[in-house]
């Protein structure tokens, strides 16, 4: 194998190269320059002109600031020098060889082409060069999204001393004042330190004596911005809320600081620090918080799930590169897979793992190193907060294990014979996309099998009849039909009846389209751009599913706000009159489609 060969092998399970048509990854994998490196061997110092971007093929860099401090430990998988070189070209850091390995480096000209190029480089490096986007995160957030818990309040009559146990038991660290709803102040801890036992003032007090009356406030609609200027220009850590005229919350710096500290490149990042399975647990447990910011900050939904995704990524790649160490050298080639919302770099704040093992075919189906692997790796990642999958369809299932021989005989026996189950497990298995090892085996069973599919119009007409089990949730007369009966009763299902017909659209269309991308806004605006459906009807798709994805993942930020775990049910009582209407036009969309789909193929 050549080195260019084994940089394409590489890259490809990497992102944001995996991003990239084949014909170009292979071109860039040639731009690649390799260097076997030593322990102890400075590959450049803080302030020195910078050849191109880094890659750890193998092996451990430390990088360090100008003071010496370290910043982080990098190892396979893991870039660096991006930050100076796309400043100024100058090295904003240290970085030292600590355990022997080989770097790649990518020429300054070839990555500035790419980002130039590639909308998904240009979105990778532009995260990579701001610490995070968490700075501009707080300053677009509305003053509501920060508000995570129920107000505590007391009234000036309070003892002071049962004032500061509110605070205790509800471990936070200030309480507002107030009388017949009006908040009239505020008590912090720095005021029971400073006015109560520093002058020895008695506990039994009402706390109006030592509160901070007629304290600044903002509105719940003021920005994060508001925030921050008022906190440095008043010199205060806590700011009361107040929504036409009562008491909604506080915010103070923590939670500045947790918005500031959760963000996909800081998780990212942190996962690929962890050195085991529960230090990844730890910071996967941020994701909720992550998903509440990215919804505060206004991103777009497909933005939020992509971030959302990055760190599943990240994790089961980490798992992956652990378990390897652990395990030793992989006997054969390998691809790891991931289906699903995962595949499809759509995942919210609640998720369970779909995914798959690729081997090449001088595999045994049995072999016990690829068993291990994904019993450790599933494992971890259930530990993680991605819960094993109801279906079993994970790669510690030895069916979804297989060489690739095999998996080029379960799709051709779906496509031939597509029964209920045949059709299920194809709809699954089209949104595929590598996540680690040799991305090519992946490529070469998706080529084969869009392709094979395609032609079969049978086979075609019976995944445009599956996609049609889950409707849009419409009443005979046009209003919103929720759930009957059981927890979730007079609630939507904003995934199974919302999200999932607008996936199983998309999913058609490219098959009919033979259309590579498994994302699925991505597979909608190539359906339309190629044809598949109609300018009108794709425009009228789109904004509905960008709709309904908003909705949904508004809806489970507001749940993580109030400390609640996210989920997909959604009570139409909890929208206003408007935004209620608009969602009920967008399942109207939807069904319209489907429509268009059984009736005339799938042009509309």
């Amino acid at each position: 194998m050549t080195d260019t060969d084994e940089t394409l092998r590489f890259i490809s399970t990497l992102h944001p190269y995996n991003t990239l048509p084949h014909d170009e990854l292979a071109r860039v994998a040639g731009f690649f320059a390799r260097q076997s490196v030593t322990a102890g061997t400075a590959v450049y110092h803080a302030g020195q002109p910078l050849d191109g971007l880094y890659l750890v093929d193998s092996g451990t860099v430390e990088i360090t600031d100008t003071e010496g401090e370290i910043v982080s430990q990098l190892s396979r998988g893991n870039s660096f020098g991006e930050r100076g070189l796309l400043r100024d070209g100058l090295a904003a850091t240290n970085a030292r060889v600590i355990d022997d390995g080989t770097l790649l480096m990518l020429p300054k000209g070839a990555l500035t082409q790419l980002i130039r190029q590639s909308p998904a480089f240009a979105r990778f490096f532009d995260r990579g060069r701001r610490s995070d986007l968490a700075p501009s995160a707080v300053a677009a957030a509305r003053v509501a999204d920060f508000l995570t818990r129920e107000p505590l309040f007391c009234s000036p009559e309070t003892p002071i001393i049962e004032a500061a146990r509110m605070m205790r038991d509800a471990h936070v660290s200030s309480i507002g004042v107030v009388r017949d709803d009006r908040l009239v102040g505020i008590v912090t801890v720095r005021d029971m330190s400073n006015r109560v036992v520093a002058e020895g003032q008695d506990g039994g007090e009402p706390v109006s004596l030592v509160m901070t009356g007629d304290p600044h406030t903002l509105d719940p609609d003021a920005l994060g911005a508001d925030v921050l200027s008022a906190m440095v220009e008043r010199r205060i850590g806590h700011l009361p809320v107040v929504a036409r005229g009562r008491f909604a919350g506080m915010v103070t710096q923590t939670d500045l600081m947790r918005v500031q500290a959760v963000s996909a490149s800081v998780l990212v990042h942190d996962i690929m620090a962890a050195d085991t399975a529960d230090q990844i647990a730890v910071v996967t447990a941020r994701i909720p918080d992550l998903l509440a910011s990215l919804v505060g900050a206004h991103l777009r939904h497909e933005v939020v799930t992509r971030m959302v995704t990055d760190v599943a990524d990240a994790a089961t790649r980490r798992l992956i590169h652990l378990t390897e160490g652990e395990l030793g050298p992989a006997p054969t080639a390998w691809c790891w897979a991931a289906c699903g919302s995962q595949g499809r770099q759509e995942q919210t704040g609640i998720s369970d793992q779909d995914n798959c093992l690729i081997m090449a075919d001088d595999a045994a189906a049995d072999d016990p190193w690829f068993a291990e692997l994904a019993r450790r790796v599933t494992a971890g990642l259930d530990r993680s907060g991605y819960m094993f999958c109801p279906g079993d369809m994970m790669a510690s299932n030895a069916r979804w294990r297989q060489p690739l021989r095999t998996w080029r005989r379960y799709f051709r026996g779906w496509i031939d014979t597509p029964d209920p189950q045949a059709q299920m497990l194809a709809s699954v298995m089209f949104d595929l996309r590598a996540i680690a090892g040799d991305g090519a085996l992946l490529d070469t069973l998706k080529d084969e099998t869009l392709e094979h599919a395609a032609r079969d119009q049978i086979f075609v007409a019976h995944m445009i009849s599956n996609s049609l089990k889950h409707r849009p949730p419409l009443g005979l007369i046009g209003g919103l039909a929720t759930i009957r009966s059981g927890e979730h009763r007079h609630q939507l299902d904003m995934k199974m009846n919302g999200v999932v017909p607008v996936v199983d659209l998309g999913r058609i269309y490219a098959l009919r389209g033979r259309i590579g991308a498994v994302n699925t806004r991505s597979r909608l605006l190539a359906a339309q751009q190629d044809g598949v459906v109609s300018t009108s009807g794709g425009d009228d798709l789109i904004a509905a599913y960008d709709l309904i994805q908003t909705e949904r993942l508004d809806h489970q930020a507001r749940q993580v706000r109030r400390g609640h775990k996210p989920d997909n049910f959604l009570s139409p009582s909890d929208l206003p009159d408007f935004r209620r209407s608009h969602l009920r036009d967008a399942f109207v969309v939807v069904r319209t489609m489907q429509s268009a789909a059984s009736g005339r193929g799938v042009l509309a």
